[in-house]
């Protein structure tokens, strides 16, 4: 039989380029499917400058009705407790143009939860399995860090392992964070420089370092920090083929219960098809159990769609009795992670605390203007208070339960005739557990400052993190993927998304998508 391509890669974000990349270069045929177009960085840098929505990280980008993000009017239908409408894009380069570059590993105890800890699931490969494949992901997307720091938050250093150091050195410390750690530090608090995946001290893979924009969200209007629109280039450049406005809606199954081919339809509603050896669906963390739904595909464990987790999270935002100038460089730049990992795991989540560093003039500003200030004196209070603003999110664990799922909409239809999603969301008790630990680490860290309190959100937000929702284990009876991230059910249909994960953790996943991407174009290699 002749086929269309080696290999057919369904998404062209952050996950599917970097393997499609890693596949050509290792000589072999690719083409990639795009739901969305290709979009230059001048003309999202220019809807966001002429945008009034600032605060809409999505609002730059293109929402085409054949292409819909995740913000387009009732393309996501909520049923359960917890509102879960995370910020997808689909355009070249995936919902990374937006991500803020925070590029952290996992812990090796988060991919034993269970075991552990008691909670959750356990991951099928250990953190050494994956330890060579992270260190090609920090330098596939340039990521800086400090690598003497012991990231799990436990006061030791040069913790995970690595077998090499960072492509990049860490920025300096800025002067808000150098103030916190000094004060924060003395009552115990754990910072750690986040690890990023944008160049500091010199350009990487053709993008300049970074020059403090501080709108690293929504768009990095000079391309330093990485986005998947960098593998895109670098993939077409290696050989690959990528269409543009092809949606994918139909995953074909042939003898021996492997994927033959995959049917798109264009934006003008026309449809075709193509064959490959392999498929590697990396169509986000929504979409691809969409699609395996949709094409009664890898699903015979009934697990598809399930599980769904996120980093969910609470916030304080506090005025500091002293000038700390949040604003300068990346929008992420020191974290507290003393929570991060321990024994109280065996009873509540892990949680990590994010110190805010965009400028927070806006938010100053409205809530000056709603207290009647105006004029002079509304200008005078701008400074003061965007001086010693401080914003702190804190991510909290999650852990997989069933209830929790995506599925195609069983009614309603997108432009292209295709189902939109219907989520079902309640924040796990275990989650639930955690609340107020964190609430109480809130007024510590307020009080550590001699801050005065403006705002304590208590209810529970969305993060970007999807994960769980094609679950990967060892036993095919309750999980979707095995640890190569291959489905149990079809030999060549791999999925290379975040929602493979098993156990959550309280970091931004998407460097250890990146890895287990890259993990899948190395097996795929070795069989085709």
């Amino acid at each position: 039989m002749e086929y269309d391509a080696d290999v057919i890669v369904i998404g062209s974000g952050v996950l599917g380029n970097n393997a499609a990349y890693e596949l050509a270069r290792q000589g072999k045929s690719v083409i990639i499917l795009e739901a969305g177009e290709a979009i230059p960085r001048w003309k999202i840098t220019e809807n966001f400058r002429t945008s009034p929505r600032k605060i809409n990280y999505n609002d730059p980008y293109p929402n085409a009705p054949s292409a819909p993000t995740s913000f387009a009017k009732d393309y996501i239908e909520n049923t359960g407790s917890f509102n879960y409408l995370p910020g997808m894009l689909k355009l070249v380069g995936g919902t990374t143009w937006h991500w803020a570059a925070c590029a952290w590993r996992y812990l090796p105890n988060d991919m034993k939860l269970q075991s552990l800890y008691g909670q959750g699931r356990d991951w099928p490969i250990s953190y050494d399995d994956l330890e060579p494949y992270y260190c090609r992901a920090e330098e596939a997307i340039g990521v800086s860090g400090r690598a003497d720091e012991d990231q799990s938050g436990q006061g030791g250093k040069f913790f995970p392992p690595r077998s090499k150091d960072y492509p990049m050195p860490a920025d300096a410390v800025t002067y808000m964070s150098s103030r916190m750690i000094d004060r924060l530090g003395k009552i115990g608090y754990r910072f750690i420089q986040e690890p990023s995946a944008r160049p500091t001290n010199q350009p990487y893979d053709g993008r300049p370092a970074c020059s403090g924009n501080n709108n690293c969200m929504p768009v990095c209007p000079i391309g330093s920090m990485y986005s998947g629109d960098v593998h895109a280039r670098h993939a077409v450049t290696a050989g690959v083929k990528l269409l543009t406005n092809a949606t994918a809606f139909k995953l074909e199954k042939g003898s021996g219960n492997k994927i033959e081919a995959v049917h798109y339809r264009s934006r003008k509603g026309e449809d075709k098809k193509l064959t490959a050896r392999y498929f590697i669906v990396a169509a986000h963390g929504f979409e691809t159990p969409k699609l395996l739904l949709m094409s009664d595909v890898a699903n015979t464990s009934d697990q598809v769609g399930r599980n769904i987790m996120d980093h969910n999270g609470l916030a304080i935002q506090f005025l500091s009795d002293e000038p700390l100038w949040a604003g300068r460089g990346t929008v992420e730049e020191a974290c507290i992670v003393n929570m991060r990992d321990g024994l109280h795991r065996r009873h509540y989540a892990a949680s990590k605390h994010n110190i805010g560093n965009a400028s927070p003039n806006m938010p100053v500003a409205e809530r000056l203007i709603a207290q009647g200030f105006f004029g002079k004196e509304l200008d005078a209070r701008i400074r003061h208070d965007a001086a010693r603003w401080v914003d702190i999110s804190s991510m909290l664990e999650t852990i997989p339960l069933p209830t929790n799922r995506v599925i195609p909409h069983p009614t309603k239809r997108d432009a292209l005739g295709l189902p939109t999603l219907s989520i079902h969301y309640d924040v796990p008790a275990y989650t639930e557990a955690a609340k107020a630990i964190i609430m109480n680490d809130y007024r510590r860290i307020a009080t550590g400052m001699n801050g005065t309190i403006i705002n304590e959100v208590s209810a529970w937000q969305n993060h970007d993190h999807i994960m769980g929702s094609v679950i990967m284990g060892n036993n095919p009876s309750d999980s979707v993927v095995n640890g190569e991230c291959r489905s149990h059910d079809h030999p060549n249909l791999f999925l290379a998304t975040t929602g493979v994960i098993p156990a959550a953790g309280v970091v931004n996943p998407t460097l250890t998508g990146i890895a287990l991407s890259i993990r899948i174009a190395d097996t795929i290699a070795r069989e085709v």
